[in-house]
């Protein structure tokens, strides 16, 4: 089998377990030689099926900001997936994870709603801020379709970072208004404290996420785009989450969001 083919075929695995909710065998373990670069081309490929069911691009995610993920992946960089219009969830409407997802766990995060385009290299964090039309609370509901989160960078990668649905609260603030590293972080579940955070947790700042994710692309020759929603990376740890539960995220200077799943 050609390379090609090889990773074409994971693409269509990952699709089809996306959407049956039916998880696949890890690919790390089936393939050991496969690279991270080669991960990446199954996520485009992914896309790309997704996109001719009809699905639109709405912004991008960065993934494995935490140190404490890096070391249990063994990488020392974070990685990235794209966010369409399917799984933006509105906030106030019920989030549908028993319908659309597998094993969901959820995320703090600030995310970043850009006015302008970025395109590396040599985007700066004065870039960044620059091109910010407002920062806001949100929830990412993370997800894997590698059968019991039994993953490995090359995994999560190929799987659209694990990405499963979001949420952005819809109070934008500008990003020079709050000190995106000390802010803090509460997560509530069923009106439990169950996590708390900072912004130094996303790579020292989740400024530093964005400009890291622009000049990522920029090798690529892909930028940002005005109007994306780039979600910078869990200041919290994951929590799992069913049907049922209710949470609240309180981010200092940002407010507060709520999000019921169904």
């Amino acid at each position: 089998m050609s390379d090609h083919s090889r990773l074409a075929q994971y693409s269509d695995e990952l699709y089809t377990a996306l959407r049956s909710r039916t998880p696949v065998a890890p690919l790390s373990e089936r393939d050991p030689a496969l690279t991270v670069d080669e991960a990446y081309q199954i996520s485009l490929g992914l896309l790309a099926r997704r996109e001719a069911d009809g699905e639109r691009v709405v912004g991008k995610k960065i993934g494995l900001t935490s140190r404490a993920v890096q070391d249990m992946l063994k990488v020392g960089q974070p990685d990235f997936g794209f966010l369409t219009d399917r799984m933006r969830c509105e906030p106030g409407t019920p989030v549908p994870i028993g319908r659309e997802l597998i094993a969901p766990r959820a995320e703090g995060e600030i995310a970043f709603v850009l006015k302008e385009d970025l395109m590396g290299p040599g985007v700066t964090n004065a870039d960044v801020l620059r091109a910010t039309a407002g920062v806001a609370a949100c929830f990412e509901i993370v997800d894997s379709r590698v059968r019991d989160w039994k993953i490995k960078i090359q995994d999560t990668v190929a799987d659209n970072a694990s990405c499963g649905l979001f949420v952005v609260s819809n109070e934008l603030v500008d990003p020079r208004a709050v000190d995106l590293v000390t802010c803090g972080m509460v997560m509530w579940k069923n009106g439990e404290v169950v996590a708390t955070g900072a912004g130094a947790a996303a790579l020292g700042s989740p400024v530093n996420c964005v400009t890291w994710l622009a000049n990522t692309l920029g090798a690529y020759g892909v930028g940002l785009k005005a109007g994306d929603v780039i979600l910078s990376g869990s200041l919290v740890p994951l929590i799992p989450i069913v049907p049922g539960d209710r949470l609240e995220l309180a981010v200092g200077g940002l407010g507060r969001l709520v999000a019921e799943f169904v």
